[in-house]
This record gives structure tokens, C-alpha cells and sequence, in this order.
């Protein structure tokens, strides 16, 4: 299994810093912010040359945003970018493209499911010869509304998406805030699992007693081995299922720094990260 960091977190600093940390520190790949750190599909080749001199893999490329945005025209606009780094991905060898299918309240949910398949499936289609796979994170979105976040939306999905290349990026700390247990889902969805997140949730009963479940600052996100995750258990599980891939760490924990916070902060958090999870997949 391949250890990554999603490049997010360093979203201030040229690529150059990015991968020569990454490569510093031992990471064994790189999961490359198409907004902050590609800045456009011509670029992909580029970026990919950068990390494979440094002796990492790119293990993927996200391209955040809304899938299903309300505006059409933006959403258009979005998919032909999405579409475009799609294209350039598969040319340069990059094996994943991450995508948040997002949610339009304008339509009904069937709709905002059928339409995102149909996205994917032309996405999928357009692709087919380089074997490129397709993965949503089980983000819920900044409104907890994104479609295909729980295990239910995801077999949902799955269902109206046959092609096994589509699968999902299995985050568990999102699972952990919305009372959904991991391991469980986990299982309901292994064969679709692409790539993993290594990030961790804490919630804090206290506030959530006075607040509940729709209030705010009773959960924060972690990184792992700082959170409620029992990462021991959730490797042996993911091996138990026979997934050797890159499991990305997702750095948002404000105590190093996320997400403005001091440079030396960030990536002493993301090598801490590394270290704890090396340390667990050591024989």
C-alpha cells in the first residue's frame, strides 16, 4: 500500500515545494489539487514529470467543485474543465480522477442522481481505451446535501453506474460525523473502493449534548490516529478486502495549521501522519 498526501493543505506553495517535501520526508505519492496545484488540464503532463523526477507517483488528481451545480452555465463550464482533465489524466499515466458529484436543490434527488450517472457514464465513455477510474469522495459538501455520501446514496449510484471503473475515494471521517459506523460501509461498498483518505474525526459530546446534530463545533476533523478511527482495525480491514492502493492523508486539523496557518505547522502534521501510518503497516 502507497502512502499520499492530498496536496490541498499546502494550497500556498508552489508544486516544486509540495513534491520536494513530499519527497523529503519519504511519501510514496502525491494526490495533486487540479485548482491549486495543476491550475489547468494543459498542465497535467507537466505536473506528472515533476513528481516522477522526484521518485513520487501521482496517485491521482482531484477536481473539487460541484458536479451538479445549479447554474447551468456554470455547470457546464465545470464539466468540460472536469472533462479536459479527465482527457490529459489518462494521457499522462495518472491512474484516478476524484470528483464530488455535488447537488442541485432545484431538482429532485432521482434527478440529481440520474443526471450525475449520466455525466459520469460520458466521462467514463470518453475514456474507456486508457482504463482512466473515476472516484468520488464521500464528502457531504459544505450543506451536508452532496448525493452519494452514505452507503445507501452510494449503492444508489453504483447501481445507476455499472462501469466498475467509477468507484469511490473511501473517506471514513466523514462517515464518523454523520453517525454512519466505517467499518460497516466499508464492507457494503469494498468493490468500489479506488483509493483511501486517512483523516480522522473527534466530536466533542459536551457541545453536542447543548447543540445537537445540527449545530455547529461539536465535531472537527483530525488527522489520523488523533480522532475517534480505529486505524489499526480499519487497515486490517482494507487488506482483509484485499485493497492495495494509495491511501491519501487529507490534512485538516487545526492544530497543525490547517488550513492558513504556519507552513513548518502543516507539514509537521503531515509527517507525523506519515509516521503513524508507516508505523502501522510495518510487519
Amino acid at each position: 500500500m502507497q502512502i499520499g498526501f492530498f496536496t490541498s493543505t499546502l494550497h500556498d506553495r508552489p508544486l516544486s515545494d509540495v513534491l520536494d517535501f513530499a519527497a523529503e520526508v519519504g511519501f510514496d505519492a502525491v494526490e495533486l489539487d487540479a485548482g491549486r496545484h495543476v491550475r489547468e488540464p494543459e498542465r497535467v503532463a507537466d505536473a506528472v514529470a515533476a513528481a516522477k523526477k522526484l521518485g513520487l507517483a501521482v496517485s491521482s488528481i482531484a477536481v473539487v467543485g460541484n458536479q451538479l451545480d445549479p447554474d447551468r452555465t456554470k455547470r457546464e463550464a465545470f464539466r468540460a474543465t472536469t472533462a479536459a482533465y479527465c482527457e490529459a489524466s489518462a494521457a499522462a499515466g495518472v491512474p484516478i480522477v476524484i470528483l464530488f458529484p455535488g447537488y442541485d436543490p432545484s431538482m429532485s434527488e432521482d434527478d440529481n442522481y440520474a443526471d450525475f450517472a449520466a455525466h459520469a457514464q460520458t466521462l467514463l465513455a470518453d475514456t474507456q481505451d486508457s482504463g482512466l477510474q473515476l472516484a468520488l469522495e464521500n464528502w457531504p459538501g459544505p450543506d451536508n446535501r452532496f448525493i452519494g455520501t452514505t452507503p445507501a446514496g452510494l449503492k444508489k449510484l453504483f447501481a445507476a453506474i455499472p462501469d466498475t471503473r467509477f468507484g469511490i475515494e473511501f473517506d471514513p471521517s466523514h462517515f464518523v460525523r454523520l453517525g454512519i459506523d466505517h467499518m460497516r460501509a466499508y464492507d457494503e461498498v469494498a468493490d468500489r473502493v479506488k483509493m483511501l483518505h486517512a483523516k480522522d474525526t473527534s466530536i466533542d459530546k459536551e457541545v453536542l449534548q447543548q447543540v445537537g446534530y445540527h449545530g455547529e463545533n461539536w465535531w472537527r476533523y483530525r488527522l489520523p490516529g488523533r480522532g475517534l478511527i480505529d486505524w489499526p482495525a480499519f487497515i486490517a480491514k482494507v487488506r482483509q478486502h484485499g485493497f492495495d492502493g494509495t491511501i491519501a492523508i487529507e490534512h485538516e486539523d487545526a492544530d497543525y495549521g490547517w488550513p492558513r496557518g504556519d507552513w513548518y505547522a502543516r507539514i509537521k502534521g503531515e509527517t507525523e501522519a506519515l509516521n503513524f501510518l508507516r508505523e502501522l503497516m510495518t510487519p
